[in-house]
């Protein structure tokens, strides 16, 4: 099972970045592997013309279709999430993300944008067919701190937030009961 990290954040380094790779490598300690996707880095003139085609864009949206399950980071910038991160989902088609666990993060500057990944991120990501959209992470820079010695630092209740995501995630790439019996008489 793959998962892909998308980072939806215009910023390097950012609080949304830190807190998606610190999810990454928690779900790789379990055993997952995944890759990653910065929508910063793709043609900024193909992000915003639509153009499906560039080359770059292409392995992005391959990608998403390959995964298993897809985390997406976004900062909140005026109650919603990153217009560079909706411009890329734009690229998806209508269900592009059919079949696929995903599990919304967002950093923003106070718990008034909370209610941005609910009110504006999952009803895109519902559009989109995704199988299921896990509950949501959102952390505020109070409760992140980052050091170069010591890397993301989380508080608490973001620390549960994010134990119980990566465990949600881990457990809905588990095969079903009956896909597995499904497998075993194939």
């Amino acid at each position: 099972m793959t998962i892909l990290l998308i980072s939806g954040s215009p910023a390097q380094p950012s609080s949304s970045n830190r807190l998606l790779q610190h999810i990454g490598e928690r779900l790789a300690v379990l055993g997952h592997r995944y890759s990653r996707i910065h929508v910063r880095d793709l043609p900024p003139r193909a992000l915003l013309h639509g153009l499906a085609e560039d080359p770059s864009v292409q392995r992005a949206l391959q990608a998403v279709r390959d995964a298993d399950a897809v985390v997406i980071a976004t900062p909140v910038y005026k109650a919603s999430f990153a217009g560079i991160l909706k411009a890329f989902l734009d690229l998806l088609p209508q269900d592009g993300l059919a079949g696929k666990v995903v599990l919304p993060i967002a950093t923003g500057g106070s718990q008034s944008h909370l209610l941005a990944l609910d009110y504006a991120l999952r009803p895109v990501l519902q559009a989109l067919e995704a199988r299921h959209v896990l509950a949501s992470i959102f952390a505020t820079p109070q409760q992140l701190q980052w050091t170069e010695e010591r890397g993301l630092l989380l508080a608490l209740p973001i620390a549960a937030r994010v134990d119980a995501g990566v465990a949600a995630l881990s457990q809905a790439l588990l095969p079903r009961h009956g896909e597995f019996n499904d497998l075993q008489s194939a």
